[in-house]
């Protein structure tokens, strides 16, 4: 039976271990031919495995499926371009693309310096913007195309010491929807998901409290390859009427998040004071304020 994705091909930025290399794999089960586009940095985006994506794909054309890679960095613009190309010469076309390379330069915000803010940003919010602006004109001309971006809770909702990272996941979202509104025309779907999964990238969160560890372990029990079936779905044709939303993966469990919509309103006819606004706004808005809650607050019951 051909899988959803048979005749597809995608492209899977830092697709070299974890939760990369698990989307990639899963959609080569469910018939894509992958690139796996991995630099073979650390955490913090340092050298550290030149190899990654290869061995990434060697692992899938073991499995006999169809892979091929790339080592092009997400931050430069021409490097984009020759990810992009890397799926034209191997496979001959580009049909879904999804941007999970990231990293991470976590500081408390005061003491967070320009260079880790822009790395941060680089690889996230540019290097999305870099990969998906490539494949725009071939999803334009061949009337088709799925994006899926990585965001994260801690965008969505918060974290501490990650004002990059947060600010990062958070642009991702307005990218993603802005794609989706000016690709509807040309059936081109944009999609983001927010993965509950054991990574490098979770990896790092401190555990000095108990609370913490007790979270840690939690996390641990999740595995990347929850994710990918999710990736495939919005990949494939049968999510043809799916755009511009915003999904978390948990184990077994799979949000709709909400997207920012007016929650309560004030008005005065005469129009306003500072000291009017004083006055009104906190017993009438008051209750309805957003805490300054951490993604494990909201999230704060077991996954299943």
């Amino acid at each position: 039976m051909p899988g959803m994705l048979e005749g597809k091909v995608a492209i899977v930025t830092g697709a070299g271990q974890g939760v990369g290399r698990a989307i990639a794999e899963g959609l080569a089960k469910a018939g894509a031919s992958v690139v796996i586009n991995d630099v073979g940095v650390t955490l913090t985006g340092e050298a550290e495995n030149a190899s990654a994506a290869e061995e990434a794909a060697a692992g899938i054309r073991g499995a006999g499926g169809q892979a091929a890679a790339n080592r092009d960095s997400v931050a430069d613009w021409g490097s984009a371009q020759r990810i992009v190309q890397t799926a034209l010469d191997a496979f001959g076309r580009v049909d879904i693309v999804v941007n999970n390379a990231g990293i991470l330069r976590d500081a408390i915000f005061h003491r967070m310096d320009p260079d880790e803010w822009r790395a941060v940003i680089d690889v996230h919010l540019h290097g999305s913007f870099n990969i998906s602006r490539a494949a725009a004109p071939h999803f334009r001309q061949q009337q088709s195309g799925s994006y899926i971006h990585m965001t994260s809770t801690a965008g969505l909702i918060g974290n501490f010491g990650q004002a990059n990272y947060m600010a990062a996941k958070l642009g991702i979202v307005g990218l993603s929807r802005a794609i989706a509104m000016d690709m509807q025309r040309f059936n081109v779907r944009s999609n983001c998901i927010a993965p509950f999964a054991w990574s490098r990238m979770v990896s790092s969160i401190p555990t000095e409290t108990e609370a913490d560890q007790v979270r840690v372990a939690k996390l641990k029990q999740m595995t990347p390859e929850k994710i990918a079936p999710m990736v495939a779905f919005l990949g494939s044709d049968a999510a043809k009427a799916v755009s511009g939303q915003v999904f978390a993966v948990r184990n077994n469990e799979i949000f709709l998040m909400s997207q920012p919509r007016p929650v309560r309103s004030l008005h005065r006819g005469e129009g306003w004071t500072p000291e009017a606004i004083a006055e009104q706004l906190p017993g009438a808005l008051g209750p309805s304020l957003v805490p300054l809650e951490r993604s494990a607050d909201v999230f704060s019951w077991d996954p299943v």
